[in-house]
């Protein structure tokens, strides 16, 4: 059973003194709770945005291009600021190495990979800009990609294709579809005998569909192709490890849904794979297999990578699987709203294997820029508008401060503009 509000309470008593809660001292009260129950725990989760300093100038329904730091984390990391800024360059030449390296290992253990396959990068672009533009192309080279995918990847392969020759083949992906097998199809269809690489969304950002990720890299490497993932939004958002992708290469940025500061980002590289990468910047300190060799970027600030064993320790406090089923239920509990009203579009499957926290809806008798526009500025309700790719409407992200209140009052403000 839940715990009552008055329960609940009692086992928090003395922390209404403290200027921002702990998570340590809220999760005694949900140890005998199923993930299920607890994310259904408005006093739990209540409790925990304390925790956060969450803007009270609108509500923040865009946590998917970035989201705040918990104030844990954030102390954590002025505090690497600090500590860094009086020795400076000596802190660069002698300690950085050690201090990166064990948080690199942090981060492969957290997505179940070893250090030599992972880099710490600035964001997924980046990661997978390295391994697009590192590929020795041919003219001819074919590449599989979805007209869904993020616009950055698709302009990088623009430019491979106009430097060098290859050939993009662009599918579609449906918002609503049948079945996994429907979705692997889409792409073998669109392999032939030139085909080279498959990129593919882990979710994709504009709807938040989860794709059967590990069916299709099945498929493209039964064809002879590799598989490039594109997991920008799902390192912290749900349970899962890179190996059991069966990819070649994954990237993903980190200041999305596992809370670090701006700055970070993750590259996963197949150990077999690294040798014929090319590295975006030239670098003959490490050798061909060596995935360090394609992690040199220049100085840049070494207390956000730090602030991301933070981010990790304050991830893994939470739980991924109650996270997980926190975001998918705040994500539920609005469209189950909403799927059905007349004059309103949902554009990401109700099916919860293939969603999570990200969802996508629009209003028919209006364009996406102005429901966006008219959502914050009439009604305080921040989102960001999606007009593309065959999906039309604003692009919505609670995150686990999110409350069901402040969904009530999205949902409310819907059926009224509908």
């Amino acid at each position: 059973m839940l715990l009552n509000k008055r329960q609940f309470l009692q086992s928090l008593t003395g922390l209404a003194a403290l200027p921002s809660i702990t998570i340590d001292a809220l999760l005694p009260a949900i140890a005998s709770q199923t993930p299920e129950q607890v994310a259904q725990n408005e006093e739990f989760w209540s409790e925990l945005r304390k925790g956060f300093t969450v803007t009270k100038d609108f509500i923040h329904l865009e946590n998917g291009y970035y989201v705040l730091a918990s104030n844990e984390v954030l102390e954590s990391y002025i505090q690497h600021i600090r500590d860094i800024n009086p020795i400076s360059s000596y802190y660069m030449r002698t300690r950085q190495f050690d201090d990166k390296l064990a948080v690199r290992k942090q981060l492969a253990e957290l997505v179940g990979a070893s250090h030599e396959e992972v880099i710490i990068t600035r964001n997924t672009t980046e990661s997978l800009d390295t391994i697009i533009s590192g590929i020795d192309w041919k003219a001819g080279d074919e590449v599989v990609m979805a007209l869904q995918d993020y616009g950055a990847m698709l302009d990088m392969f623009k430019q491979q294709a106009r430097r060098y020759g290859i050939v993009n083949k662009i599918i579609s992906v449906p918002n609503h579809p049948k079945s996994d097998e429907e979705i692997v199809e889409l792409y073998a269809q669109a392999i032939t005998s030139k085909t080279r690489l498959l990129m593919v969304c882990h979710i994709i950002n504009i709807t938040g569909q989860i794709l059967p990720v590990q069916k299709i890299a099945d498929m493209a490497h039964a064809k002879g192709v590799e598989v490039l993932v594109d997991g920008a939004h799902a390192v912290g958002h749900f349970d899962f490890k890179i190996p059991d992708l069966h990819c070649d290469y994954y990237g993903s940025s980190l200041h999305k849904w596992l809370g670090c500061p701006l700055g970070a980002g993750l590259l996963y590289v197949k150990k077999d794979k690294i040798k014929q990468i090319w590295p975006l910047i030239g670098e003959t300190g490490y050798a061909d297999d060596d995935i360090r060799k394609l992690n040199h970027t220049g100085t840049h600030p070494v207390h956000t990578d730090l602030a991301l064993a933070d981010a990790i320790k304050f991830h893994q406090k939470i739980g991924i699987q109650r996270k997980e089923a926190r975001l998918r239920y705040l994500q539920s509990y609005w469209t189950a709203q909403v799927r059905n009203h007349p004059g309103i579009v949902v554009n990401t499957p109700a099916d919860p294997k293939r969603h999570g926290a990200i969802a996508n809806v629009g209003v028919t008798k209006l364009k996406p820029a102005d429901l966006a526009k008219t959502l914050m500025e009439k009604y305080k309700i921040w989102t960001v508008a999606i007009d593309y790719a065959n999906v039309h409407g604003v692009r919505v992200t609670p995150h686990v401060f999110t409350t069901t209140e402040e969904l009530d009052t999205f949902v409310k403000v819907l059926k009224e503009l509908a």
